[in-house]
């Protein structure tokens, strides 16, 4: 999954060098965290959140095959 997110986030953004992706285990739920250069950071998260969302519903699409349960986090 944080593959997955990372390559999203890296397509996104001017800066893919800065793009930082961390996963961890919080019991049965998994949470990615994605960090972006500030300057970046609207275009994660896209007018409205829709790209936010758009990620998210990816994630779990693919989350779902995998009968898990991951959060999305866009964090400066």
């Amino acid at each position: 999954m944080r593959e997955l997110v990372e390559v999203i986030a890296k397509a996104l953004v001017d800066h893919p060098e800065s793009v930082e992706v961390s996963e961890r285990e919080d019991g049965r739920t998994t949470i990615i965290e994605v960090r972006v250069a500030e300057g970046d950071m609207g275009k994660v998260i896209g007018k409205q959140g829709r790209i936010a969302k758009a990620i998210r519903a990816v994630v779990k699409a693919a989350a779902t095959k995998e009968e898990k349960k991951v959060v999305v986090d866009i964090v400066q």
